[in-house]
């Protein structure tokens, strides 16, 4: 009982956190899903306009190429928000950061909603790279804020709340995206539009909400605004253990301003953080999830599933996402992000090598396409109670206040071209592969699991300082105490 409602003495955090998940990570989910559904639509549209410019219709391969960039311009978009994430928000502060992007996508919802009356598919075009634009800075300034803002004994299911919030997006956008809804030939700039609505609910909601703490001690300076942010936000007076913890990690900076990305790229005392950072976590694309979820229809075809019941079928495997990674936060800080994450990617790799086996074999039995059906389920139960949520958490948990911005810079552009290449080239690697382009989904599950289970240190209910001395151990494993202290000063380079 006094654990229960010592967590509800946090019911502000819990609710910034809603407030950063709705204008964050939610907008990733939804753009990621929502695009499906007006694809008729919007190149109909585009051959519309076609023939009223020149006065002939567009041909096939000129519209298909058209609208795969308007699919991918969202990655290029992304990119260059995750390029901008290191700098606004050190600028700045993560909430004027956010302030902003809420106004990128305002902006974008005004260009989809009115591209059909100005008869402009470049503004879709645009549009799309703005939306990608605030999903790459939004997801990593509100995965910066909030792990700044939380407690160490919750800031992993804080964080983890980033995967909810994807989850929650990718289901609302297939739900809006079907024909008895918005998926209609009328309502597709509507449809596209809809992002708008949560940018203007956090513009507004977040002004009552204070800065980062950690923000405002370290790289502001301003110990007393940090301590009116923290008795806010907790609701608690004792704050002794919080403020000595930001004073070390502070102290270990030597009042150095944050780091550059090449500062992260190149420095000897954070080197194994950036593996964790770049292998498991930003290159989480790789694991397949994106790849089970463009190859699913096909599955289902196989199946004998009815055209019309398929995007049915998706909303399933969507909330099959957000269940497990809705159950993997209350799980996180209890079994810890090393063994959910690690033993995830290892199931994963096992699940899909089985489904590479009965996807060779399907034509054997009418029943074995049903199996690979439930496999496919399966691998998202997986991937929704481990890397999905895990991958979210981490990288808060790896680097001290002047390495975090530069970090999360590096984690979005990786994260972001892993996306875009699996898009652009997954289709081409089925086509040669078939069944078989699975197996390097496992190669990539198999070799994450083994990294994280034999090198990474678990980071549950530790400081920033202590897991920062645990990575040590391996950033300078063969030197000795007084060079590793001179190391982390002055930040030695390869």
């Amino acid at each position: 009982m006094e654990d229960a409602s010592g967590k509800l003495q946090y019911w502000r955090l819990y609710l910034l956190s809603m407030v950063l998940g709705i204008g964050g990570s939610f907008q990733y989910g939804i753009q990621v899903s929502v695009i499906a559904s007006p694809a008729v639509h919007v190149q109909s549209f585009v051959n519309h306009t076609w023939l009223w410019r020149y006065g002939a219709p567009v041909d096939d391969s000129s519209n298909q190429l058209i609208w795969s960039f308007i699919v991918a311009v969202l990655s290029l978009g992304a990119l260059a928000g995750a390029l901008h994430s290191g700098s606004i928000p050190v600028t700045y502060g993560r909430k004027k950061a956010l302030l902003f992007n809420n106004v990128v996508a305002i902006v974008a919802a005004i260009l989809m909603l009115f591209s059909r009356m100005a008869k402009s598919f470049e503004m879709i075009l645009l549009g799309r790279f703005l939306y990608g634009y605030n999903v790459g800075l939004g997801l990593s300034v509100h995965l910066m804020y909030l792990g700044e803002s939380s407690p160490k004994k919750l800031r992993g299911f804080m964080t983890l709340t980033g995967s909810i919030f994807i989850g929650f997006g990718k289901v609302i956008g297939q739900i809006i995206g079907i024909k008895e809804i918005m998926g209609t030939e009328d309502m597709w700039p509507y449809l596209l539009a809809v992002s708008g609505i949560p940018a203007i609910l956090q513009l507004v909601t977040l002004l009552f909400f204070p800065e980062s703490p950690r923000y405002l001690y370290i790289d502001k300076g301003d110990t007393e605004g940090s301590i009116k942010a923290l008795q806010w936000l907790w609701q608690e007076d004792d704050l002794k253990l919080e403020l000595d913890d930001m004073k070390k990690e502070r102290e270990s900076t030597q009042g150095e301003k944050a780091k550059t990305v090449k500062d992260v790229l190149c420095s000897r005392c954070v080197r194994w953080q950036l593996l964790t950072l770049i292998i498991p976590c930003a290159g989480v694309q790789f694991c397949g999830i994106n790849a089970l979820y463009f190859y699913a229809f096909d599955l289902f075809r196989e199946s004998g599933v009815p055209e019309n019941q398929m995007h049915y079928l998706a909303i399933g495997l969507g909330a099959t996402e957000l269940f497990t990674v809705t159950l993997c936060s209350f799980l996180i800080d209890r079994a810890g992000r090393k063994k959910l994450m690690g033993y995830g990617y290892l199931l994963m790799g096992i699940t899909m090598c089985v489904l590479t086996v009965m996807l060779s074999i399907k034509d054997l039995n009418p029943w074995i396409p049903y199996v690979n059906i439930s496999l496919i389920f399966c691998v998202i139960c997986i991937y929704g109670l481990g890397p999905s949520g895990v991958s979210m958490a981490l990288p808060a948990d790896l680097f001290l206040q002047a390495w975090r911005p530069s970090a999360y810079v590096i984690s979005g552009t990786v994260n972001w071209i892993s996306m875009f290449l699996v898009a652009m080239l997954f289709g081409y690697v089925v086509d040669a592969l078939g069944q078989f382009c699975f197996l390097i989904f496992v190669a990539y599950s198999i070799c994450s699991a083994a990294f994280l289970l034999y090198f990474v240190p678990e980071t549950k209910g530790k400081t920033m300082v202590e897991i920062m001395e645990d990575f040590n151990k391996l950033n300078y494993k063969n030197r000795g105490a007084d060079t590793e202290r001179t190391d982390i000063d002055l930040a030695t380079k390869f």
